[in-house]
């Protein structure tokens, strides 16, 4: 009999991927979604792409409620939680980002204690490692000091999601035997599923595409494929080798603002530009942009991942980031000329 997973926000970028790779490998699967209008594109997109989606259904939840979350895990083998607030931009308000991931991972881990999952499969990511390292090789071991200057909101929504987590899963090691698996993705890129291109990785391509973005920022950190982050997700339920470990989700390099565009040039792209924007520049936007605010913690940042455990216990070989790039313009390219 097939196995049924819980996954949060599936009408996202990683999400969808997710959902995809799970029908593909024969999981039934219970997908959350905050409204109507989120569900039917999830429908729409995935029978534009053939998927079968004869063993999904939809659960309309909240991170910010706790209604429906124990009926909804009810039944449930495994739970993916990829949901979590994503935006560059410092809102008005912290909250507005901290409160859904921390408050929510925390809901969706005592729903899933209480339903009997097995495992949970939570999406992190390495900003979560590295974002207080800036120079130098970061590994599963580390962790950001949510302390350091001019961290973004982003930043530390993340880091404090995933605390949450591990505490949650030490606190309770006596009384379940439900576990925790990490996954840790790198700058997040890749051909969208659908046609919406409003993800922040998917929307700065675009703007880079055409033109739109004249000076880049100085930075450089590990990326990856979505196609590969999916499919780390899914290998990590069943895996018996992963069990409370966190894994880097990227290739091992560091990947420049400078060098997506470069790539671009060299297929033809006119749009790019590869001239690197002062620091100053973008501080000085900062005092009244809220998307350069959120920049300022990776102004000067250069950092190589130790994916090193992931590689060789998922048998990985990521995908070329360069052709990760390629594709996604291509795709992109031709959304915007339908």
């Amino acid at each position: 009999m097939s196995k049924t997973v819980l996954v949060t926000g599936i009408s996202g970028f990683i999400g969808l991927y997710c959902v995809k790779e799970l029908l593909n490998k024969g999981y039934r699967v219970k997908g959350t979604v905050r409204n109507s209008s989120k569900q039917n594109e999830v429908i729409d997109t995935f029978k534009k792409n053939k998927i079968n989606i004869k063993d999904l259904k939809f659960e309309k939840l909240d991170l910010t409620s706790d209604n429906g979350w124990d009926k909804a895990i009810e039944g449930c083998d495994f739970v993916m939680h990829v949901a979590s607030p994503f935006r560059i931009a410092i809102p008005k308000n912290e909250d507005e980002m901290i409160l859904p991931a921390v408050e929510g991972t925390k809901r969706v881990l005592e729903a899933s204690q209480k339903g009997g999952v097995k495992r949970i499969v939570l999406t992190s990511s390495i900003v979560s490692m590295m974002s207080s390292i800036r120079r130098g090789q970061f590994g599963p071991k580390d962790w950001t000091d949510i302390n350091y200057p001019n961290l973004s909101t982003y930043i530390k929504s993340k880091t404090l999601a995933e605390r949450s987590a591990w505490d949650f899963i030490n606190k309770n090691k006596e009384k379940s035997k439900m576990d925790l698996v990490v996954i840790a993705p790198g700058g997040v890129f890749g051909p969208p599923l659908g046609d919406n291109i409003t993800c922040e990785s998917l929307n700065i391509l675009s703007k880079v595409l055409n033109g739109k973005i004249p000076m880049v920022p100085d930075a450089a950190f590990p990326m990856v494929d979505v196609r590969d982050v999916a499919k780390l997700h899914v290998q990590a339920l069943t895996n018996s080798k992963v069990s409370g470990k966190r894994f880097i989700a990227s290739g091992t390099n560091p990947v420049s603002f400078a060098d997506v565009a470069q790539f671009l040039i060299n297929q033809g792209y006119k749009g790019p530009s590869t001239k690197i924007a002062p620091n100053w520049f973008f501080k000085f936007l900062s005092m009244f942009d809220r998307e350069a605010k959120g920049m300022l913690a990776l102004l000067g940042i250069n950092m190589t991942a130790d994916n090193s455990d992931t590689i060789k216990t998922f048998t990985w070989t990521p995908i070329p980031f360069e052709k990760t790039v390629i594709e996604t313009a291509n795709s992109i390219k031709m959304i915007q000329t339908k």
